[in-house]
């Protein structure tokens, strides 16, 4: 899974992307100090891989992985090649998500580059750059479509419809996904990497005095939640310096961090969990005494399709999986003891793996 990070400048993008990733791009109080886009893998925190590990005596614990890709702060005229332009919208392209990370705060000591804090014009700003880009993008695709249906090929009817709609929502400086009905459509969609089918989550960079603040007492967060609601995206509230801070603090210190400020979680468990809901992935799991790993795949994704994700044979080969829930694996305390109780299945080609599935696939080839 692949985010890129976005957001005007000086507003708290690459403070947030080095405090979750440790990656460290530069970061300074003026547009385009990132003049490169950063990426950073980062590992998605699970408590029950370190259980199956204990469990199973294991050499080697590997957790499935989230990929962020900080990219320069957009400015208007960006699909334009204004700023650092096209060559960054490019690599927002390549990401499963974006995440739009809003300034929610006043701060007289950090210039913004519009001189004025309004988190909606700022947010409209990248998606109007977002959508000028797209537009440009699916116009010789329209023009060649509409071409072909007058000549006949009615099959592409419904795609002509499709790159109409997208054609005039984008004209108004608003996402193509806001007219995507279903399913087959958002297939169509998916062909021509546009920018603004991507899902978006709005990341609120508040201060750390509102930080402690009820988020319904928060005027900007607000603002910013009612916008979104409007597009069916979702959002977030993090605090850039705090998350700072955090990185430099260990696993044991960082927990009595977030207690001392009456927090649960930190904004990588947040943004992870939010991506994970906004692209729709679970995680089953693999054990044994060479390894235990989590391997992320899409809800709904059957056995086949999951023992692909480790490797190809797995999935040409499969004869069958062997699966038993986390939970009833630690019930019992062990394989072999929830196997006696029934509790390990043998499932075939048409079961749905579900999240926290421990699995021992079969296979030949």
């Amino acid at each position: 899974m692949e985010l890129g990070v976005v957001g005007l400048p000086n507003v708290g993008k690459s403070t947030l992307f080095n405090a979750i990733t440790k990656v460290g791009a530069e970061v300074a109080n003026y547009p385009f100090c990132t003049i490169e886009p950063n990426v950073g893998v980062v590992a998605v925190p699970d408590e029950r891989l370190d259980v199956l590990g204990k469990m199973y005596n294991t050499k080697k614990i590997t957790p499935a992985v989230l990929k962020f890709v900080d990219i320069a702060g957009l400015v208007k005229g960006a699909s334009r090649g204004e700023g650092l332009g096209n060559k960054f919208l490019g690599a927002i392209r390549e990401c499963d998500a974006i995440v739009h990370v809003v300034r929610c705060f006043d701060d007289s000591n950090i210039t913004h580059v519009n001189g004025t804090i309004d988190p909606i014009a700022d947010i409209e700003t990248i998606n109007t750059e977002l959508a000028l880009a797209d537009l440009e993008s699916i116009k010789t695709k329209l023009e060649k479509t509409e071409k072909m249906v007058k000549q006949g090929n009615k099959d592409l009817a419904i795609e002509l419809d499709l790159l109409k709609r997208m054609s005039d929502v984008l004209n108004e400086g608003k996402p193509a996904r806001l007219v995507i009905k279903n399913e087959d459509e958002q297939k169509i969609a998916n062909g021509y990497f546009l920018l603004t089918t991507k899902p978006v989550i709005y990341a609120c960079n508040v201060s750390e005095k509102d930080l402690a603040t009820p988020e319904d007492e928060l005027k900007y967060v607000n603002l910013v939640k009612k916008f979104a609601k409007q597009e069916n995206s979702k959002v977030l509230v993090v605090c850039a310096k705090i998350e700072q801070e955090l990185s430099e603090l260990e696993d044991d210190e960082k927990q009595m961090f977030l207690e001392d400020l009456g927090l649960s979680k930190s904004g990588l468990e947040k943004v992870i969990q939010i991506g994970y809901e906004t692209l729709g992935q679970i995680s089953y799991l693999t054990a044994g005494e060479k390894e235990v790993r989590a391997w992320t795949i899409v809800k709904g994704t059957k056995a086949p399709g999951a023992a692909g994700k480790i490797h190809t044979d797995f999935e040409k080969g499969f004869i069958k999986a062997d699966v038993v829930s986390y939970a009833n694996l630690v019930e019992y305390g062990g394989y072999n003891q929830a196997k006696e109780a029934g509790k390990v299945r043998s499932e075939g080609k048409d079961y749905v793996v579900q999240d926290g599935d421990v699995i021992l696939f079969k296979f030949n080839v």
